[in-house]
C-alpha cells in the first residue's frame, strides 16, 4: 500500500515525501529486526500499525499544523478520530498558555535543526475535574533530500502515573522521616492525611485515635473537614452502628458507606452528615502489629459513591504508616512514663521531681507563693519486709501511696524517692499556712490507719520532715536537704511525728560553731581532696578522676561530703569551698602531668549556688591560668535542675566555659528522657548515668532497658557516657555489652589520695 494515502492533500511535497519515507522505514525496521514476529505484517496498512502504537506519534509542518497523528495522540487530546487533528494546531486544542509554550519549543527545534530528546511536558486536563498529564516527549526535525527542515516528528509517552507514584513515594519518605525524627504525632498524621488528599479530587481525610479505654475516638490528624464537624465527632463512641469510623473501630475491619443518608450505620448522625455535605465515607481501622485497633483512617466525599481501587490503595498505605507512627508514639510515651514513674506505685520518681520542681519554684517566685516539701519516711518498714516478706511490704507501699495521693490536690506532687521514702510537694494557694498544716496533719493521721495485708492488719507509723520555700531553701536540692534534716530530727525525737525545719531555734543543719569551724577549715588545711578513678570499660585503664572534698575535723576525724556539704550550702560557704576544690584539683592534675604521668581529666562538681555566682567563669579561668593546666583536662559536672532554673543565663555561662576549652558533663542523668531537653539545649561533652540505675543492673529488666536507652541516646548524640556506682562484675559485664564508654565505682577503686593516684597512674605507664 502506498504511504501517500496516509497524508492529506494540502501537505507540501517535501513533507509528504519525508513522512512517507519515515513510515516505510518503521515498517521495514520491524520486519528486518523480527521477521518471524512480523511475518506478513508488511502487507498491513501503515496507518493501522501507527494507530496501534500505545505511545503518541505525530508529524507537524513548519507552521505547527498536524500533518499526521495516531490514535493515541487523538485520545490524549480528547478527540475521537485522529483525522480530525489534521490541519489543526495546538492552539485549537490546548489553553493559550500551554499552546504558546509548545509552539515556542517546536519553533526553536525547526530553527536550529536540533532535536529535543526526553522532555517532560506538563499538559492540563481538558475535562472538568480531570487530572493533568505528564508526558516524556522527543521531538525531531524532519529534513528533505536537500537537508532542509520541512517539519518535525513527535513521539510522546504518558508518564502521569509514574509521576504520581514518584510523588507518593517522596511524600511517604518525608512522613517516615518525620516519624524517625520523633516529630509530634499530630504533625505526622496531618502530613499523612494531606498526602492522601493531594492524590484525590473532592475528598478529605481524617485520623481518629482510640482512647486508652478503647471506647471513644478522638481527633488525631487532618484539617480538611470543617472545624465544627471535627469538634462534633471528637470523642464519638465506637459501636456496631456509629458511622463509618466508629463502626470500623468496633469491627476491626474496613467500613464502606456509599450513601450516608440511606445507610443504617449513619442513622444517628445522618442530619450532621447532611449539614456538612458528607454523602459518602470510607473508614479503615489502624491496627497494631498484634492486631489491636489504634484508631481509624477515614475519607469523606460530597458525592454518593464507593471508593475506587486507587483510593483503597492509598488508604491501605496511609493506615499502615499511621499505625507505625501511633505505635512509636505509644512506645515513647510508655518509656517516658517508665522513666519518670515508680514501677511499683505508679508515683512520679526522682527524675520527674527534678524536672517539675524547677518549674514549680519558678512559678512560686513569680507569683510570690510558698512551696512546702514534706519528706516522708516509714518508721521501721524494714521489719515488715523481714517478718512478712517483700510481697507484703509492696502491698503496704501501694496502699500508703494511694493514701498520699488522696491527701493531695491537683497542684500537688507525690513522689516516691525509693524504698520507703516519699516526697509531698504542696503549692500554697493562700498567703497563710493554716490549710497546709492541716493537710499535713491529715496525711500523718492517714498513715496510722491499719493496712490489710492478706488476713492481717499492719500498722505503720511515719516520720515527716517539712521545709518551706523560700525560707528553708531556694532550689529543689536545698529544700529536699532541709526537709531531710527536719525528718532526721523527727526520728531523733522519737519517730511518728511531723517536724518543721523552721520551728528549730536555728535554721541551719549544724550549730553555728560548726559554721565557724568550716569557714576556718576552708581557709586552713583541714579540707583536702581525694580522687575516685574513672576507667575505660573496654580496656580497664584510668581515663579520668572525680575530685571529692574531705574535711579532716580536729575532733570528729575525716568527714565525708554528706557530713558537711549541706552545712556549706545552707551557710553559703559552698562558694569558697567550691573554689578551693576547683583550684586544688587543677593544681594537682598539673602536678601529675609535670611528673611525666599520662594526662587524665579531673572532674569537679559545681553546686547550684556556685553556678549562680556571676564570677564562676572568671574563677575557672583564674584556676586554669594559675595552675597552668590545659583546659581540656578539666571537666565541670552540672545537674539539670541547676541549669533549668534560668536557661538563657545557664546557656551563656556554659558557652563561656566551653570557649575556654573546658569539658562539661551532666551529672545524675537518670533516664534517656528525663534530661532530653537539657541534652538538646546545652553543650555537654559527657553524660553521667545516675547510680540509682546502675545499682539495679542487670537483674531489673525495666532498669536494664532504661540504662541501655541512656547509653544508646548518648552515643547517637556523640556524648561519652560514664556509669556511676559500679560495684559488681555483673554490672560491668552489662555495661560492656551495652557499649558504655566509661565507669566509676568501688568495683575499680574507692576515692584515694593524690599519692595513691600517682601510684595507679605509674602502674599504667
Amino acid at each position: 500500500m502506498s504511504t501517500t494515502a496516509l497524508l492529506p492533500e494540502e501537505v507540501g511535497e517535501d513533507l509528504r515525501a519525508e513522512t512517507q519515507r519515515l513510515l516505510c522505514a518503521v515498517q521495514l525496521l520491524m520486519t528486518a529486526n523480527a521477521p518471524n514476529v512480523f511475518e506478513g505484517m508488511e502487507q498491513l496498512p501503515l496507518k493501522a500499525i501507527a494507530h496501534e502504537l500505545p505511545d503518541c506519534l505525530y508529524v507537524k509542518d513548519c507552521n505547527g499544523r498536524f500533518v499526521f497523528a495516531n490514535a493515541a495522540t487523538a485520545k490524549s487530546m480528547g478527540v475521537d478520530c485522529a483525522s480530525v487533528l489534521v490541519g489543526k494546531t495546538d492552539f485549537d486544542v490546548w489553553p493559550q498558555e500551554t499552546a504558546a509554550e509548545l509552539f515556542r519549543i517546536e519553533q526553536d527545534i525547526l530553527a536550529t535543526g536540533k532535536p529535543q530528546i526526553d522532555m517532560e511536558e506538563f499538559l492540563p486536563s481538558l475535562s472538568a475535574g480531570g487530572r493533568p498529564n505528564y508526558r516524556l516527549t522527543s521531538k525531531i526535525p524532519l529534513r528533505n533530500e536537500e537537508g532542509d527542515v520541512v517539519g518535525l516528528i513527535g513521539i510522546s509517552r504518558d508518564i502521569t502515573e509514574r509521576k504520581h507514584q514518584d510523588h507518593i513515594r517522596r511524600c511517604q519518605a518525608e512522613v517516615l522521616e518525620m516519624i524517625a525524627k520523633g516529630e509530634p504525632l499530630q504533625a505526622i498524621l496531618d502530613a499523612l492525611v494531606l498526602l492522601v488528599e493531594e492524590q484525590l479530587e473532592r475528598v478529605v481525610g481524617s485520623v481518629l485515635l482510640l482512647d486508652p479505654k478503647g471506647t471513644h475516638l478522638h481527633h488525631g490528624g487532618g484539617s480538611g473537614l470543617p472545624t465544627a464537624y471535627r469538634q462534633l465527632i471528637d470523642g464519638i463512641a465506637i459501636g456496631p452502628n456509629c458511622g463509618s469510623a466508629g463502626t470500623a473501630a468496633w469491627r476491626g475491619k474496613p467500613v464502606i458507606v456509599s450513601d450516608t443518608q440511606t445507610d443504617p450505620l449513619w442513622a444517628d448522625i445522618r442530619s450532621v452528615a447532611a449539614q456538612f455535605d458528607i454523602r459518602s465515607s470510607w473508614a479503615t481501622p489502624i491496627m497494631t502489629s498484634q492486631g489491636n485497633v489504634l484508631g481509624t483512617f477515614a475519607l469523606y466525599s460530597s458525592q454518593v459513591r464507593s471508593p475506587t481501587a486507587h483510593e483503597l490503595e492509598l488508604i491501605a498505605i496511609a493506615t499502615h504508616i499511621a499505625g507505625i507512627a501511633i505505635e512509636r508514639k505509644r512506645v515513647e510515651d510508655r518509656i517516658y512514663f517508665m522513666a519518670h514513674h515508680d514501677a511499683l506505685t505508679g508515683l512520679p520518681n526522682r527524675a520527674h521531681f527534678k524536672e517539675q520542681m524547677a518549674s514549680t519554684l519558678f512559678q512560686a517566685r513569680r507569683n510570690g507563693r510558698k512551696v512546702t516539701v514534706a519528706y516522708v519516711d516509714l518508721d521501721n518498714f524494714k521489719q515488715i519486709n523481714d517478718r512478712r516478706g517483700h510481697a507484703a511490704g509492696d502491698e503496704v507501699l501501694k496502699e500508703l501511696s494511694a493514701r498520699m495521693v488522696n491527701c493531695a490536690r491537683g497542684s500537688d506532687m507525690v513522689v516516691r524517692l525509693g524504698g520507703d521514702e516519699f516526697l509531698l510537694v504542696l503549692v500554697h494557694q493562700a498567703r497563710h499556712d493554716a490549710g497546709i498544716t492541716r493537710r499535713l496533719r491529715d496525711l500523718h493521721k492517714a498513715f496510722l490507719r491499719p493496712v490489710l495485708v492478706g488476713d492481717e492488719e499492719v500498722t505503720v507509723t511515719s516520720s515527716i520532715g517539712v521545709a518551706t520555700f523560700p525560707f528553708d531553701g531556694d532550689t529543689a536540692e536545698e529544700l529536699v536537704a532541709s526537709a531531710d534534716a527536719a525528718l532526721y530530727q523527727a526520728k531523733d525525737l522519737g519517730r511518728n511525728r511531723l517536724n518543721y525545719l523552721s520551728q528549730r531555734p536555728d535554721k541551719v543543719v549544724a550549730p553555728l560553731s560548726e559554721q565557724d569551724e568550716l569557714r576556718l577549715a576552708i581557709g586552713g588545711k583541714e579540707i583536702f581532696l581525694e580522687y575516685q578513678p574513672q576507667v575505660d570499660v573496654a580496656s580497664g585503664r584510668i581515663i579520668g578522676l572525680e575530685a571529692l572534698a574531705r574535711w579532716r575535723h580536729p575532733q570528729s576525724g575525716v568527714l565525708a561530703p554528706a557530713d558537711f556539704i549541706p552545712l556549706a550550702e545552707e551557710s553559703k560557704l559552698i562558694i569558697p569551698l567550691g573554689l578551693f576544690v576547683l583550684n586544688e584539683a587543677c593544681r594537682q592534675n598539673k602536678a601529675w602531668q609535670d611528673m611525666g604521668l599520662k594526662p587524665v581529666t579531673v572532674a569537679v562538681n559545681v553546686s547550684a549556688r556556685q553556678f549562680s555566682d556571676p564570677a564562676l567563669a572568671d574563677h575557672v579561668r583564674e584556676a586554669l591560668e594559675t595552675s597552668g593546666l590545659d583546659p581540656r583536662w578539666l571537666e565541670l559536672e552540672l545537674t539539670e535542675s541547676t541549669l533549668m532554673q534560668d536557661v538563657p543565663r545557664a546557656l551563656a555561662v556554659m558557652q563561656a566555659l566551653e570557649a575556654f576549652g573546658v569539658r562539661l558533663s551532666i551529672d545524675d542523668f537518670g533516664t534517656g528522657y528525663s534530661s532530653l531537653a537539657a541534652l538538646k539545649t546545652f553543650p555537654f561533652h559527657r553524660l553521667k548515668m545516675d547510680r540509682s540505675l546502675v545499682e539495679a543492673l542487670p537483674r531489673d529488666e525495666t532498669t536494664a532497658a532504661i540504662a541501655s536507652a541512656v547509653i544508646s541516646l548518648a552515643r547517637k548524640l556523640n556524648l561519652a557516657v560514664i556509669a556511676e556506682g559500679v560495684e559488681t562484675e555483673e554490672q560491668l559485664a552489662f555495661l560492656r555489652e551495652s557499649q558504655c564508654d566509661e565507669a566509676q565505682g568501688f568495683h575499680f577503686s574507692g576515692p584515694v589520695t593524690a599519692l595513691a593516684v600517682e601510684e595507679l597512674l605509674r602502674a599504667e605507664v
